[in-house]
């Protein structure tokens, strides 16, 4: 139930229904590009093999784009390299960790099941809004929520459409679908680029990707080139 709360020492901190609906209202154009993204992904995953159900269960339970498409390269191997998925899957998403710290001093105040509901649901576009929201001076955790319920039902649906319309796709690459999953990344580095402190671990990333793939066998490149990247970025701010 959508409640005001007014305990803290950071101003007057609420969970309304109207901070939901103007969540979603921000979020509605980011949810629209979203469907394309989503359409493209259960796309791809029928071609791995998996049912438009699959697909969508899968999106409903990650919610994570980032993830599901890195972990679409290691479906077709036999056997399911369970293991690999699983750390794949952390190493991606261990930004969330850093992203729900900065939402701690405003949800922190909340009830657990406000926090931790609204949290499932957070992604880089409406964690960025939110702390937008919060840099003016706004306190309702419910815009995080909002746009999240927005852009996780626009996500769960476009993959499941995405997958029962994509057997008419033979060939993706036709389409250029094939190059989704570089072009998500591509989209996201652009997005993510800070300045000249992000050239040491990024460098180190991609020299220890390439070297992987050149020398093992699967898609353990991805993982090690990002354990690399993340290990150097914690050096150079430790220097």
């Amino acid at each position: 139930m959508l409640q005001e709360n007014t305990s803290g020492t950071e101003g007057r901190i609420t969970f309304t229904l109207a901070g939901a609906f103007a969540g979603a209202r921000r979020c509605f154009p980011i949810a629209i590009s979203g469907c394309g993204i989503g359409l493209v992904f259960g796309t791809l995953a029928g071609q791995a093999g998996l049912g438009a159900g699959e697909a969508a269960l899968m999106s409903a339970l990650v919610f994570s784009g980032a993830a599901q498409f890195v972990v679409l390269g290691f479906w077709t191997s036999s056997p399911l390299p369970v293991a690999t998925i699983v750390l794949t899957t952390l190493v991606v998403g261990l930004r969330h960790v850093l992203m729900g710290a900065a939402l701690g001093p405003v949800f922190s105040k909340l009830p657990r099941r406000e926090a931790y509901g609204s949290v499932f649901f957070m992604a880089d576009e409406n964690w960025a809004l939110t702390m937008g929201e919060f840099a003016k001076g706004r306190r309702d955790a419910a815009f995080l929520l909002g746009g999240g319920l927005l852009m996780f039902l626009a996500w769960t649906g476009s993959t499941f459409a995405g997958g029962a319309l994509g057997g008419a796709v033979e060939d993706p690459a036709r389409w250029g679908l094939d190059f989704a999953f570089t072009a998500v990344f591509l989209a996201l580095i652009a997005g993510m680029w800070k300045g000249r402190s992000n050239i040491l671990p990024w460098t180190v990333a991609a020299a220890v990707a390439v070297a992987a793939q050149h020398f093992l066998p699967g898609q353990w490149y991805i993982l090690l080139g990002g354990l690399a990247g993340s290990f150097a970025g914690v050096v150079r701010r430790a220097l």
